[in-house]
């Protein structure tokens, strides 16, 4: 047992290191009083909800095309170390609260989230070192919580992540039929590669996205459907049984004064317009859930579309909800969606984090932690993905080290597990996902 008043913190410190994108971004390292310390990177998105915590970059365009971190870090290595150092706090929560009480802003503009994050996490860091337990055991310390979580991994990116050469932002699978993480892992890997010798077969392969999926040159956004099911067919696959798609529409991006602008095939539509476009796409093609269908303010569309089709598949708010308890709470009241993407540097702290996903669970939704664009080498969001039981992790393609350090990571955590005796439980077995309704 770990005496708690050894758990005050001794010492912050923060630099620059660079993201997957190769811009500036944040590692911070915390040291405690009893001499553990831990260590956090935290990421940065490409496509951004309007409600998010702010991240702060010093704007300056001689530095990084004014992405260079500098002011953040300075907040950390003085206000933020010397309050915190001052404050003797031995807990999360209070760290966390401790950090927005005085930041004192509604979107944490005033330090930043990503200063505020960087310092929430790398304390949650220490405390497992200091319990020597790993990250998701210290989390949540009850086993029959952990869940190994069901993978979305991406195979091809538009939007946002590809300089808008598809309208959509993400064509993601998720292995309904798989019975194991691994197995999951094998029937990605599978897909993948036959989607990427299919795309150059046809001469349609532009790169490679922000998150490690194919960037195609298609010349409609329905083509991708055509192009992902024949690649599960490729692969020995069903669609539908095996493996479905995923989709993260990011409508936001393409919502401009009250129409929706699919810029490939030169179309505006208006919500009702476009919602017959998804219609026509769920009832075609083995699509199991959809991100974002809609704009963040576009709150007619989405209810009148989860009043649809809320007990079939799964429709999860990002940039509706920004991980904001606030505004999920709106959510589940008006029935807006019935998930929700989790992403801590949209709301800045681990403890608001973890309030968010106990939120939306104690509403019967699904939580689907997610990783950035901009990604590091930090793994926090795996275990906190098993801590919680959230059932399922979006991290990108299977592919890039940024992306493959936390699929990686489930593998660890899966053993570890094992190794203490227990039988890591697949999300799979024991979670029930709008699709199955």
């Amino acid at each position: 047992m770990v005496d708690e008043a050894s758990l005050k913190v001794k010492s912050i410190d923060a630099y620059t290191v660079f993201d997957s994108r190769g811009y500036p971004t944040i590692e911070c390292i915390c040291e405690l009083d009893n001499g553990a310390s831990g260590k956090s990177i935290v990421p940065s998105g490409a496509s951004t909800g309007t409600f998010e915590a702010l991240e702060l970059r010093d704007g300056d365009p001689q530095l990084f095309g004014g992405k260079s971190v500098h002011l953040a870090i300075n907040h950390i290595k003085t206000s933020i170390q010397t309050a915190v150092l001052k404050s003797g706090v031995n807990n999360q929560e209070r760290l966390d609260q401790l950090l927005i009480d005085l930041d004192g802003t509604a979107n944490k503009s005033r330090f930043g989230a990503n200063a505020i994050l960087a310092v929430s996490m790398a304390y949650a860091h220490a405390v497992a070192q200091s319990k020597n337990l790993p990250l998701f055991e210290s989390l949540n310390p009850d086993p029959s919580a952990h869940i190994i979580p069901l993978p979305e991994i991406q195979i091809f990116g538009g939007g946002a992540h590809s300089a808008g050469r598809i309208d959509l932002q993400d064509f993601m699978v998720i292995c309904t039929g798989a019975e194991n993480l691994m197995q999951c892992y094998q029937m990605t890997f599978d897909v993948y590669q036959a989607a990427g010798q299919l795309m150059k077969e046809r001469g349609q392969m532009a790169g490679l996205a922000d998150e490690g999926g194919y960037w195609p040159t298609f010349d409609s956004n329905t083509e991708v459907f055509v192009i992902l099911e024949e690649s599960i067919l490729r692969a020995g696959y069903i669609p539908g049984k095996d493996i479905s798609i995923s989709l993260d529409i990011a409508a936001t991006e393409f919502y401009t004064d009250g129409k929706y602008h699919l810029k490939l095939e030169d179309r505006y539509l208006s919500a009702t317009q476009f919602a017959q476009v998804l219609d026509d796409w769920i009832n075609k093609y083995a699509v199991c859930s959809i991100e974002d269908p809609f704009s963040e303010v576009d709150h007619i569309a989405w209810s009148t579309f989860t009043e649809k089709w809320g007990d079939k598949l799964q429709l999860i708010g990002d940039d509706l909800f920004v991980t904001n308890q606030r505004l999920l709470q709106q959510g589940i009241k008006q029935k807006l969606a019935n998930s929700i993407l989790i992403k801590l540097n949209q709301i800045g702290t681990v403890t608001e984090t973890l309030q968010c996903i106990h939120l939306a669970q104690e509403a019967g939704w699904r939580p689907v932690i997610s990783a950035r664009s901009g990604e590091t080498e930090d793994t926090f969001i795996s275990h906190l993905a098993v801590a919680t039981g959230a059932g399922q992790l979006k991290v990108g393609s299977f592919a890039r080290s940024e992306r493959m350090v936390k699929w990686n990571e489930l593998l660890r955590i899966q053993r570890k597990i094992s190794q203490s005796g227990q039988n890591p439980s697949f999300a799979v077995q024991t979670i029930r996902f709008p699709w199955d309704i």
